[in-house]
């Protein structure tokens, strides 16, 4: 799970995000951090919709190459 800190780091920033939820890239979910609370982060996407997404699913910016570990 990602730690506040980050989370505040990439809302403060306004950085674009990606998270991945699973091998397809089609199913990834990018846009900027807007808040969060223990369990949910609600990401703006670019069309302005909110989306809420479970913090255990693995955040890093859209800038970085796309990683995905299949969970064990």
């Amino acid at each position: 799970m990602i730690k506040e800190e980050q989370l505040d780091r990439y809302r403060q920033d306004g950085t674009k995000v990606r998270i991945v939820r699973d091998a397809l890239e089609l199913n990834d979910v990018m846009g900027i951090v807007v808040a969060w609370d223990d369990e949910y982060v609600l990401i703006r996407r670019q069309n302005r919709k909110v989306v809420k997404i479970k913090r255990s699913y693995d955040m890093q910016p859209v800038t970085e190459e796309r990683r995905w570990q299949q969970p064990e």
